[in-house]
């Protein structure tokens, strides 16, 4: 076993090839095959931090542990950079006010937490019915049940 082990190292390390710094300095996103690489907005970007937050948040509240402060970054949702800007259009400016209202909603009144956070999830997965309707299973798993 540790000779396939070492034969599959030494093909790895023979099978790379080392680039001088300034041919690696000049590279753009995309490659001599014309693939380019995904930068993800602002937006998308808070919205998988929220993501994440939210569910470290979820495991608070089914274990009954304290709720925390609001996290401010999410009022970022109202002025973040999207991958399409005509998509900041009425509809996600209600959806967003909503989801944020919910999410305080948490903390203000952690009692009725479980309540706030699924209506907060709510809001997501209406707006995202209509705009982006990738990620709606992954966030569907955010629901306290």
């Amino acid at each position: 076993m540790k000779k396939y082990i070492y034969i599959l190292c030494t093909l790895f390390l023979f099978s790379c090839k080392k680039e001088d710094n300034d041919a690696v300095s000049s590279k753009t996103s995309s490659n001599e095959e014309g693939f380019e690489m995904y930068e993800m907005s602002e937006m998308a970007a808070l919205m998988e931090q929220m993501y994440v937050d939210n569910q470290r948040l979820k495991e608070r509240i089914k274990k009954g542990d304290t709720i925390g402060q609001f996290p401010q970054h999410f009022l970022k949702i109202h002025e973040s950079v999207m991958t399409d800007e005509s998509e900041n259009d009425a509809f996600f400016k209600e959806q967003s006010k909503l989801f944020i209202e919910a999410q305080e909603q948490i903390y203000k009144d952690p009692k009725n937490a479980k309540e706030h956070f699924n209506k907060g999830i709510d809001a997501c997965i209406q707006c995202h019915e209509v705009k982006c309707g990738g990620p709606i299973p992954k966030i569907k798993k955010l629901y306290i049940k």
